[in-house]
Formats: C-alpha cells, sequence, structure tokens
C-alpha cells in the first residue's frame, strides 16, 4: 500500500519521487525535479531499499536499473589550445551555393566553385586567418583537382587533406603561412 510520504517510482517512465496525497486511485507525486503529477496507484512502485521484492521474476534493483536512462558514452575530445579558435569551414557543394542549379552547365557549376574558394582563399590570406577548411565531397575528383590547382597557384600557402575522421575524404585543410611584414 502506498501512502503519504512514501518514494515511489513510475513502472514506464523514467521519474522518481515522494508521495504528496492518495485519493481513491489516484496518487500525487513531487519528482525529484519539482513537478507534481498525478498517477494511478498501478502505476507505481513504493521504492523500499530494505527490501528485496521479486517482480516478475527479476529483482527489484534490476528493474530500477533498466529503467536508469543510460549515461552518455565519454569520447577522448582533442586537447585544444584555449586560445585556438576552430577553422572556418567552407561548403564548395553547389547546392550550399546558389538556391537552384537548374539551366547551369557543369563548366559554370565548377567555375563557381573555384571563384567561390579563391575569394575565401584572398579574404583569409587579407584577414590573417591561419587555416581554413574546404569542403569539396568525394564524387569523381574533379574539384578536388581544381582546387588542389588553384592552391598551388598561392606562395604563402600549405595544404593537405583534412582530418579523415571528421571528414573522411571529401575535404582540404588550408594552411595560410603568416608574413610579419604584410
Amino acid at each position: 500500500m502506498i501512502t503519504k510520504g512514501d518514494k515511489v517510482t513510475v513502472l514506464d517512465e523514467a521519474v522518481n519521487g515522494v508521495v504528496l496525497s492518495v485519493k481513491n486511485d489516484q496518487v500525487t507525486v513531487e519528482t525529484e525535479d519539482g513537478f507534481e503529477l498525478t498517477y494511478a496507484m498501478k502505476e507505481l512502485i513504493k521504492i523500499d531499499s530494505s527490501i528485496n521484492l521479486g517482480i516478475g521474476g527479476h529483482n527489484f534493483n534490476e528493474v530500477l536499473k533498466d529503467k536508469e536512462i543510460p549515461k552518455p558514452r565519454s569520447f577522448v575530445k582533442e586537447k585544444k589550445d584555449k586560445n585556438e579558435r576552430a577553422a572556418p569551414e567552407f561548403d564548395l557543394h553547389i547546392e550550399k551555393l546558389v538556391p537552384n542549379k537548374r539551366g547551369m552547365s557543369n563548366y559554370d557549376i565548377l567555375t563557381l566553385q573555384t571563384e567561390t574558394a579563391k575569394r575565401h582563399i584572398e579574404f583569409s590570406i587579407r584577414n590573417r586567418i591561419p587555416k581554413i577548411v574546404f569542403i569539396h565531397g568525394v564524387g569523381e575528383g574533379v574539384l578536388k583537382s581544381e582546387l588542389d590547382f588553384l592552391l598551388g597557384r598561392y606562395d604563402e600557402i600549405v595544404f593537405q587533406d583534412a582530418d579523415y575522421q571528421k571528414y573522411g575524404l571529401g575535404a582540404t585543410e588550408v594552411y595560410i603561412k603568416q608574413n610579419p611584414n604584410r
């Protein structure tokens, strides 16, 4: 029997709390988060750590453990310098550059993509941005080849494939050498 002051848990929800009142079959519970919710008596289980009830062939503590919301897995994060900012990413996929590519030839698309990359490179050089990332996708490699050719024309740039774990094979990382005389 559940009475006022008992600690209870809800059967089909991850909710625990203390019974505030019992009226007929309705039980009002103050949750651990401070909300007042009303449940039918049959939806609640009294939590009593001194007894170990067998519920449907299961240990009561196992039932409670099954109800727990799983904690998110922790991943090893890259250690970054506090002063280091994330590199700006520029997606060169045509869908990101124009609202509708209808009527554009492959040549037009490639020209727009390389001109966009060129604008971002020159802006980064002028504004002393040390690193940028171009997302070009894998595809047949035409845009990557054009991008490599474009980047090779700049003396103050070094480039390489971007982090595989983050981008796969579809991105290029560009480092801009900082010239203190500029």
